[in-house]
């Protein structure tokens, strides 16, 4: 049976990055190793999908991410998925209700 890749987590400890918030507000300090780990699970989950509610991209995100994942995931998630919009990675698409992401075209 193949097994799935999933991130693994890599970065030296304690290295911490600060993240952008796509309001302009004064981002957060987040591990690095998390941060690479959750970035490479939210973009992984967008890939090849048109768009996901929070929800569904937040579930799917869960699913790639390494069993060795401590701390809070929803946190993790809301801080790196936040930066991902400032760096136009991603786009929150705020026409729709619940309101959809996608990979930036």
């Amino acid at each position: 049976m193949k097994e799935s890749k999933k991130p693994q987590l890599r970065a030296s400890p304690g290295e911490k990055i600060l993240t952008l918030h796509p309001q302009g507000k004064r981002g957060v300090h987040i591990a690095k190793d998390k941060y690479d780990v959750m970035r490479t699970a939210i973009l992984g989950a967008l890939k090849g999908r048109t768009e996901l509610t929070h929800t569904e991209l937040f579930q799917a995100v869960e699913k790639l991410l390494p069993r060795g994942f401590k701390g809070s995931t929803m946190w993790c998630f809301e801080t790196t998925k936040l930066d991902l919009e400032s760096r136009r990675l991603i786009e929150r698409l705020t026409d729709t209700d619940p309101h959809h992401y996608r990979l930036e075209k």
